[in-house]
């Protein structure tokens, strides 16, 4: 691949928060039951500290070594944490939320652009060119795919057990904001969705 940065992007397993589509940020939760074949060939993993992306990691890579980051964590909710759009969608400022999430914050949370700060703090800690492969949240996800297609965050897809590879000419590529050259996604996991 020569100069290429290329990240796949795995998304979590779900928890029973994410089956009841409540907002599951920073809440450590512990994944539901899941079939995978396992990818005993991967031998370096980076991803969020939480223990659901821990625990996916353990059944997707039986033998390699986890990278854990903080950085890599879900958007922070806040006071939304653990509510679903029922409970939130008379709420003013949750409906300027959706509209605008690029300038309302969750009460107690964090910023999009937090989330963004904290993900190019990750990706900066890499190696100029390489293959890398991440388990993180929908969040993190949206936020990759976005830059890579120059499509607005809430329009990306990050389904639970699916992996997103996406490629770069290199990583000065990605820092400048330069679309990406190549783009997949399949799914790891038996019955992946959400």
């Amino acid at each position: 691949m020569g100069s290429a940065f290329v990240l796949r992007l795995i998304r979590h397993a779900p928890t029973a928060g994410n089956l009841r589509k409540a907002y599951i940020g920073w809440t450590d939760e512990p994944v539901l039951p899941f079939e995978a074949k396992a990818d005993p060939n991967t031998h370096l993993v980076w991803g969020s500290d939480l223990l659901r992306c821990r625990q996916t990691t353990r059944l997707l890579f039986p033998n390699a070594r986890y990278e854990a980051n903080a950085d890599w964590r879900e958007l922070n909710f806040g006071d939304w944490e653990k509510r679903t759009y029922d409970d939130l969608q008379c709420n003013e400022r949750y409906r300027n939320w959706i509209d605008d999430p690029e300038t309302i914050q969750p009460p107690n949370g964090e910023s999009l652009q937090h989330l963004a700060e904290r993900i190019d703090q990750a990706i900066e800690t890499f190696p100029e060119t390489g293959d890398f492969t991440v388990v993180t949240h929908g969040g993190p996800i949206r936020y990759i795919l976005s830059k890579a297609n120059g499509r607005p965050f809430f329009s990306q897809q990050a389904a639970h057990g699916h992996c997103y590879t996406v490629t770069w000419a290199s990583k000065s590529a990605y820092k400048e904001g330069q679309l990406c050259i190549s783009y997949s996604v399949e799914p790891l996991m038996a019955n992946a969705s959400m």
